[in-house]
């Protein structure tokens, strides 16, 4: 770290976020969901405080979002790179900006002197505005956080551990991309990591199976000239059973997005109501389940989803040699390679979205500790004032109203106590 005072944690771009956050933008706008929308943050490890330096330079930060917007430049890249984007969505992206009014935060003190405690964050607005809100708030947070709070730590070695890493999964066959925007401990590390990634890509093609497929950052993946990657999250259905109902909410949130993506994007994501819910449902839609390129495990054990999933297929009378298994939950580069194995013998083609082991792995500098990335998320809590819920495989991470989560649970058969 540097001795001098740190720079606000603004985004430079609003292409540095998240892939899904702007195909998702785009199926709001394009279905006409012209609902307004909730968010809730969640500090999920409590033993880790802020202090109100730290809240009031993240509050200044964000009062300057206002400033980012997409250049002509990126919008003619945005096109290109992503093609499934229409003109007129990236007409609109160009006029968006960001509104800082929308963006309630606040700091609760827990030490007798008030200069620790919590942080709050609550934003509302249109589902099409504040949908942008997420993954730059978190990125813009840790970094305030590793510059105001955690400061013992910096860039040595950095640069090494990250090509290490991808030179690992890459001769492990591994075919991996960066998932690390939001968790991040800086925007600076970041661009470290992915440069280095891609330094060990270009040395190892055509050497090994293993390759980078890209970066779930926009702005990394234009400078580095990697592919954009990434397609739906939990917010998608979270948002579209409150809109349309729960007990058939993935089957309808899967036929809105291919109203939007017909022929592109079609990882599914599965847990966002449990997998055993999802795979009911999948399992009901065998044209579906044929045309989709794969699915997505996030959450639970990793090592339990292809057996299910290969078992889902083969009652279907589906191939499974050609279906993509992409895991984004918790990944290092020891669990991807076990996967990768397992993954391959069952008979699927894995892949591994990789976040916060690549951009926030770091040890305190003064005593070698393993120094924490924080965990944190932030979900959408409401659409047309609808409560919206996630029921993960791992039970201690439901998110949203008590109730409508036991409705949710009781709906799917799940188990209600935790």
């Amino acid at each position: 770290m540097s001795a001098s005072f740190p720079s606000l944690a603004v985004p430079q771009s609003i292409l540095d976020t998240d892939l899904y956050k702007l195909t998702m933008q785009q199926a709001i706008f394009h279905l006409g969901f012209g609902y307004d929308a909730t968010y809730k943050f969640t500090n999920r490890n409590l033993a880790m405080f802020f202090t109100r330096q730290c809240f009031e330079r993240f509050r200044a930060a964000v009062s300057q979002f206002s400033d980012i917007r997409l250049t002509e430049s990126e919008a003619q890249w945005l096109q290109e790179a992503c093609p499934y984007f229409t003109p007129a969505y990236i007409t609109y992206l160009s006029k968006y900006r960001f509104k800082p009014e929308q963006v309630r935060i606040t700091f609760t003190p827990t030490s007798t002197d008030g200069l620790q405690g919590a942080i709050d964050i609550d934003i509302t607005g249109p589902w099409v505005e504040t949908i942008l809100w997420e993954v730059p708030l978190m990125a813009c947070l840790s970094e305030t956080y590793f510059q105001m709070v955690d400061t013992d730590w910096n860039l040595e070695g950095q640069a090494e551990l990250a090509y290490s890493k991808a030179k690992s999964l890459i001769e492990a066959g591994c075919v991996f991309s960066d998932f690390g925007t939001r968790r991040r401990r800086s925007f600076e590390i970041h661009d470290l990591v992915v440069q280095n990634l891609v330094r060990a890509a270009n040395e190892s093609q055509g050497l090994h199976p293993g390759r980078l497929t890209g970066s779930s950052n926009l702005l990394l993946a234009q400078k580095y000239g990697i592919a954009p990657v990434g397609t739906i999250a939990h917010e998608w259905f979270m948002g579209v059973a409150a809109l349309k109902g729960y007990a058939d909410a993935n089957s309808v949130a899967l036929d809105l997005w291919e109203e939007v993506y017909p022929e592109a994007l079609q990882i599914a994501l599965t847990d966002t109501f449990s997998t055993q819910a999802f795979f009911k449902s999948f399992g009901a839609n065998p044209e579906r389940a044929n045309k989709w390129t794969g699915l997505r495990q996030d959450s639970g054990d990793p090592f339990a989803f292809a057996p299910v999933a290969k078992e889902v297929y083969n009652q279907l009378g589906i191939d499974t040699s050609q279906k993509v298994i992409v895991y984004s939950d918790s990944l290092n580069v020891e669990r991807c390679i076990q996967l990768q194995k397992q993954c391959t013998d069952i008979g699927f083609k894995p892949s591994f979205g990789i976040g916060t082991n690549l951009t926030n792995d770091f040890r305190a500098a003064s005593t070698g500790e393993k120094s924490k990335a924080l965990n944190m998320v932030i979900k959408l809590s409401s659409v047309d004032d609808k409560p919206c819920v996630k029921i993960s495989d791992d039970l201690t991470k439901n998110t949203g109203d008590p109730a409508t989560v036991a409705y949710v649970k009781e709906l799917f058969g799940l188990p209600m106590k935790v």
